[in-house]
């Protein structure tokens, strides 16, 4: 009795792991419709492109469509908390990065938690932003901007491409270890702005690699280095801010895919295995690297974990330097 008893135990707790094993697979006709693609912000730009790039491998992956939709508005929090209301069942993904998922609710009140109303599924790239000067500008490089922001204090200008942008964060970031004080200029979108730095009226910007890149065929700008903590691929002649003796300082634009919170974790973790495959891709590579950023995959878990740790990080900076959003 005792060895029929351990026999039927066994073979309950055999059915039990295979029950669970089949239920971690995905559908097997998943998807079997169109699937949407939430961007934050308006079409053309870099999110939207990215969008495209990766949506376009996925939709050859799975035979299905994969529908990019601009949710644009309020620094991209409005496209968050239309991503965080629907419905649950993996047919609806999201582009978050570090201005709507980071940024912004560290600087206002928004209506979505990431940590809540998400899953993060994987991140998908990261951009560095290069320190440009005008070149009317007596400075040729980082320690000579310094020297000169400390010379006159209060006097030089940074933009920034929005309130919540990298560009603002890593100003901020510049201006504390670097012990200047600068005057922030806010703009609307890196075009503006980067046109003022061309025309001397505004001192510096930490831009978007690629409108920057753009910018100094023109010979109007200097770049002064990159805001990674390695050189950047794109750019490896440029030195880092760390190089330049701005010790500690990092600050790198990311992209990643959510799904909003209680999509199955078998959806889940199908994407995440399709999202890697494309992004392994040379043409996906190369497309993403037109667009100035680099394929960087990760999985679920390690998305959370890094969202987590840059909130905090960021977090700190917005306390030490009582950063607020500008109008």
């Amino acid at each position: 009795m005792k060895f029929v008893s351990q026999r039927v135990c066994a073979i309950a707790m055999l059915s039990s792991v295979l029950c669970g094993a089949a239920q971690a697979q995905a559908p097997a006709n998943y998807p079997n419709k169109l699937v949407r693609f939430i961007v934050t912000y308006p079409p053309g730009g870099s999110s939207d492109v990215m969008a495209r790039i990766i949506g376009q491998k996925l939709s050859e992956y799975w035979g299905q469509t994969v529908l990019v939709d601009s949710r644009p508005g309020a620094d991209g929090s409005i496209g968050m908390d239309y991503a965080a209301r629907q419905p649950a069942d993996g047919y609806l993904m999201v582009l978050g990065n570090f201005g709507p998922v980071v940024a912004k609710p560290l600087l206002a009140k928004v209506s979505y938690d990431w940590k809540k109303d998400f899953i993060p599924v994987s991140r998908i790239t990261i951009s560095a932003n290069i320190l440009v000067v005008p070149k009317s500008l007596p400075v040729k490089n980082v320690k000579e901007l310094v020297a000169l922001a400390k010379r006159r204090p209060g006097e030089l200008t940074y933009a920034t491409s929005g309130p919540g942008s990298m560009s603002h964060f890593a100003g901020e970031m510049f201006k504390r270890l670097a012990g200047v004080d600068m005057i922030t200029v806010a703009y609307k979108g890196n075009a503006l702005s980067i046109t003022d730095v061309m025309g001397g009226q505004i001192t510096t910007m930490f831009s978007d690699a690629v409108p920057a890149v753009q910018a100094l065929k023109t010979g109007k700008l200097r770049a002064l280095a990159v805001t990674s903590e390695k050189r950047w691929p794109f750019t490896p002649e440029l030195p880092t801010l760390a190089e330049e003796g701005i010790k500690g300082f990092a600050a790198v634009n990311w992209w990643g895919i959510l799904f909003p919170a209680g999509v199955p974790r078998a959806i889940v973790d199908k994407v995440n295995a399709d999202v890697v495959r494309a992004l392994a891709t040379p043409d996906v590579k190369t497309r993403l690297g037109e667009v100035g950023v680099e394929a960087i995959t990760s999985t679920p878990e390690q998305f959370g974990q890094f969202m987590a740790s840059e909130a905090a990080r960021w977090g700190k900076l917005v306390k030490e330097t009582n950063m607020r959003v500008e109008e």
